[in-house]
């Protein structure tokens, strides 16, 4: 039985600090790392979707997170493939991906960055989430196979958001695909019956990590605004749903990452809140010397539904 934690897709969201979640005393930068990881096991690094990281960051999140507290990080926009903005492109390289030299000093900077994370046991996974156009072909899988090779013995996620990679027909190759470079399917729980809706599928393509990210079920996911698509507060009965195919995967895997990206105020500290005590355990809550133990989740009876379809 593997572990299941439990976190969100941010911890510096401005809403978030805004909210009052974190306490007087506790909102500067240290401040809120250190009482976010004295609640939560995991983290994703989003910032570093839109700018590269550093290692002087990396440095310091290690040391103000406990023992077995692991940090998922957003790969850079330009290494997935979206639209980067050159202010953020390092010593004013151009915001090209089709450049082989920009795209190996691009690699290069965001790997090195990683390192201290990587020798302090704290990266979780690297998030690769390919955008909506990237849809699946040779031109797809030459990039899966590239990345793959850059990122050799990594802990890697995708994220597709093309519904075509898990509709049915369809969902077997795309395993098998991810399987074959030890690539860690990404499963997502998010508003249906639009034309953008990837299914809630929870394919297991590694044995060592399952990741699922909760982006809320917003109506206004089409044609609404960054804010508007992503403010939604689960209810018990939505993550209730997703329970005991956690536990299922949790029998699959090393490793069950759930992360909260309906990241709105304090919506998504709250829905995992919501989450592990539904899960049936909670983490310990103090921070501190030697190390700090996260308690294993306790298998639940197996619903009998097929993994890869809710």
């Amino acid at each position: 039985m593997g572990d299941i934690l439990v976190g969100t897709c941010s911890w510096t969201d401005p809403t978030l600090v805004r909210s009052g979640w974190y306490p007087t005393g506790r909102r500067d930068a240290e401040g809120r790392l250190r009482h976010y990881g004295e609640r939560f096991p995991v983290v994703e690094v989003d910032s570093s979707y839109y700018a590269l990281p550093s290692e002087r960051n990396s440095r310091l999140w290690a040391e103000r997170t406990p023992n077995g507290f692991v940090f998922d990080v957003k790969a850079f926009s330009l290494l997935t493939g979206h639209p980067t903005r050159s202010a953020v492109m390092p010593d004013g390289l151009p915001a090209d991906a089709r450049d082989p030299g920009v795209l190996d000093e691009v690699w290069a900077r965001f790997t090195a960055a990683l390192a201290p994370l990587r020798q302090a046991g704290r990266l979780g996974s690297v998030l690769l989430q390919y955008p909506p156009w990237f849809r699946p072909g040779p031109r797809a899988e030459a990039v899966l196979a590239e990345t793959a090779r850059r990122c050799q013995g990594w802990p890697l996620a995708v994220e597709f958001r093309h519904p075509s990679w898990w509709q049915r027909g369809r969902t077997e190759a795309t395993c098998t695909l991810l399987a074959r470079y030890g690539m860690a399917a990404v499963g997502v729980d998010m508003p249906q019956g639009l034309a953008a809706s990837v299914p809630p599928v929870a394919p297991v393509t590694t044995p060592r990590l399952s990741v699922v990210r909760f982006h809320g079920r917003s109506p206004a996911w089409q044609g609404g605004n960054k804010e508007e698509r992503y403010r939604h507060a689960y209810d018990g009965h939505e993550l209730a749903e997703w329970v005991p195919r956690l536990h299922e995967l949790a029998e699959r895997v090393e490793q069950v990452h759930v992360l909260f990206n309906n990241c709105c105020g304090d919506a998504a500290v709250r829905a995992a809140e919501k989450m592990t005590r539904l899960l049936g355990t909670s983490p310990a809550r103090e921070a501190g010397p030697p190390a700090m133990t996260w308690t294993r989740f306790a298998p639940a009876p197996r619903p009998g539904a097929d993994t890869h379809r809710r």
